[in-house]
C-alpha cells in the first residue's frame, strides 16, 4: 500500500520525487504497451499503477512486439539518424534502436520511426519510477498480467548450509557426462574467445541478500548452439581437440567433426551436424541423448548458467509466456507470481526447424499453465534458482530460443510475430546461427525517433 502511495505521489509531482524513493518497488514493475490501443500501462504485480497514451511506429517503421527490458537510461539523448532529434527521458529497449522517450508529438495513432513516444510529464515520471532491467512488454492487442499459482513455478528457498552455490561467472552445464543418470557439469567459458584465459571468479552474491538483482530465466527448446556445445564436449571426451565448448563452429571444431565422420564412415557432405552424426557420437561416447529443452539464467545482463530440461510432447508448440514474481518471503518460502501469454505466430520454416509438427489450436491457444505442465526441471537446477531468486525474478517460456536482440549487455529478448506476419515469415527457408562479434555486440546509438 505504501509503495502504491509513493507511485501516486510521483505522478502528481514528478519534479519533487527522486528515483531512490521508488527503489523498493522498481524491480517488480512491468510496462505493457499496446500498439492497437496506443496505450502504455504500468503494473506492479497484477495492480495497475498508471497509464498513458503513446505513439508507436508508423507503417514501414513498426515498433517490434515482444518481451524487452530497459538496457540504458539517459535523461537526454539525441537521435543518430534523424537530424539529432531530441529524445529526453530516454529508456533504451534494444541496442538496435528501440526506446521509450518523451516527444512533443504524441497523436492517438502510430507516428514514430519505431520508438515509443510519450508525453513529456509522463515520460519524466516513468523515468523516475524505473530502473535498469525493468521489463517492457510490447503487444498488438492489450494483455494483462494475472496472478497464477502452479506447482512448477519457483518458490524461494532458504540457502543451503554448504555456502555459496556459485559465483557470477558464465557457466556451461551439461547433462551428458555420467553413466545412466544425467548430472550437471559446469565449466567457465569465454564465448568471444575460448582460447583466452578465463577471468577470476567474481565474489558470490549472497542468496539471502534481498537487494540482489533479480534473475532472468529463459526456458526454450534446445537449438543448434546447445547441440554443438554438447557435441564439442563429447568429441573432447573421445580425444578430439575442438578449441572449446562454446557452441561456435570454429576451425578446430570443424576439423574434429570431420575426423569423427571419417572414423565412422559418415558422409562429409551436407550440414556440419546431421542426425546420423549425432546418433553415432552419443553411441560412441556411451551417453544418452539430452532432453528437448534448455534453461538459461542471467543476472545483471550477464549469464550465470544453463542446463538441459525436459519438454513433454516436444512436437507440440509451447507458445510464448512471461512470468514475474513479487512478495518473495524467503523465511516462509512463499512468493506470488503473475503470468501473461503473448500471441506469437511461428512460420512454417521455423516450426520445421524446431521440430514442431503439431501447432497450437488457434481457437484454444496454449495457456501459461499448460506450458508449465510440460516443463521438467532437474531438482538441482530448481534448488539453485530457488536459493537465488528475489523480487522481480522473471521466467520466459518460448519456442524459438534466443533471438538476435539477445546478446552481451541484455536480458533475454523475445520478439513475437502476430498472425498477420506469418505469411512473410514463412518465406524464410533456412535460419543459420550468426556468431556475434565484439563489434556486433557493441552498444550503438538509437537512431530511431
Amino acid at each position: 500500500m505504501l509503495r502504491r502511495i509513493a507511485f501516486g505521489i510521483g505522478l502528481l509531482s514528478a519534479t519533487m520525487l527522486s528515483h531512490p524513493a521508488l527503489a523498493e518497488g522498481a524491480r517488480t514493475l512491468q510496462i505493457i504497451v499496446s500498439k492497437d490501443k496506443q496505450q502504455l500501462v504500468v503494473y506492479d504485480g497484477a495492480n495497475v499503477v498508471t497509464t498513458s497514451k503513446v505513439s508507436t511506429g508508423k507503417a514501414g517503421h513498426t515498433t517490434p512486439s515482444g518481451i524487452f527490458s530497459i538496457l540504458e537510461k539517459r535523461k537526454y539523448h539525441e537521435s543518430n539518424l534523424y537530424s539529432n532529434a531530441p529524445m529526453p527521458w530516454m529508456q533504451r529497449l534494444t541496442w538496435s534502436g528501440i526506446a521509450l522517450h518523451e516527444s512533443n508529438s504524441v497523436p492517438n495513432y502510430p507516428a514514430s520511426h519505431g520508438c515509443v513516444r510519450m508525453p513529456g510529464a509522463f515520460a519524466k515520471s516513468l523515468f523516475q519510477m524505473t530502473e535498469q532491467g525493468a521489463h517492457v512488454i510490447i503487444t498488438d492487442a492489450p494483455v494483462e498480467p494475472e496472478r497464477i499459482d502452479h506447482a512448477n513455478l519457483f518458490r524461494p528457498r532458504k540457502p543451503l548450509p554448504t555456502g555459496p552455490l556459485m559465483s557470477d561467472v558464465e557457466l556451461r552445464a551439461s547433462a551428458i557426462r555420467a553413466g545412466d543418470r544425467p548430472v550437471e557439469v559446469a565449466m567457465n567459458i569465454v564465448p568471444g574467445n575460448p582460447a583466452a584465459p578465463h577471468p577470476a571468479p567474481a565474489p558470490a552474491i549472497a542468496a539471502t541478500d534481498p537487494d540482489a538483482a533479480p534473475l532472468r530465466i529463459l526456458i526454450t527448446r534446445r537449438g543448434e548452439r546447445e547441440t554443438l556445445m554438447d557435441a564439442q564436449l563429447l568429441l573432447q571426451d573421445l580425444g578430439f581437440e575442438t578449441g572449446g565448448s562454446d557452441g561456435y563452429s570454429g576451425p578446430l571444431t570443424r576439423q574434429a567433426i570431420a575426423g569423427f565422420k571419417r572414423w565412422k564412415g559418415l558422409s562429409q557432405k551436407g550440414p556440419l551436424l546431421t542426425p546420423d552424426l549425432l546418433t553415432a557420437l552419443y553411441e560412441t561416447a556411451g551417453k544418452p541423448q539430452p532432453p528437448a529443452g534448455q534453461i538459461m539464467v542471467r543476472r545483471n545482463f550477464e549469464p550465470l548458467f544453463e542446463a538441459p530440461v525436459g519438454i513433454k510432447n516436444p512436437e507440440i508448440a509451447l507458445g510464448t509466456h512471461f512470468f514475474t514474481v513479487d512478495k518473495v518471503e524467503r523465511n516462509a518460502e512463499t512468493a506470488e507470481w503473475t503470468a501473461l501469454t503473448l500471441p506469437n505466430q511461428l512460420g512454417e520454416a521455423t516450426e520445421q526447424r524446431l521440430g514442431i509438427t503439431v501447432t497450437v489450436d488457434r481457437s484454444a491457444p496454449a495457456t501459461a499453465a499448460s506450458a508449465l505442465d510440460r516443463i521438467e526441471i532437474p531438482a538441482d537446477i530448481r534448488d539453485r534458482i530457488e536459493t537465488l531468486m528475489t523480487d522481480g525474478t522473471s521466467v520466459t517460456i518460448n519456442d524459438q530460443g534466443i533471438g538476435p536482440e539477445t546478446g552481451k549487455g541484455t536480458d533475454f529478448v523475445t520478439v513475437t510475430h502476430p498472425q498477420r506476419q506469418a505469411a512473410a515469415q514463412a518465406s524464410v527457408t533456412k535460419v543459420r546461427p550468426v556468431r556475434q562479434t565484439s563489434a556486433a555486440l557493441k552498444p550503438r546509438g538509437i537512431g530511431l525517433y
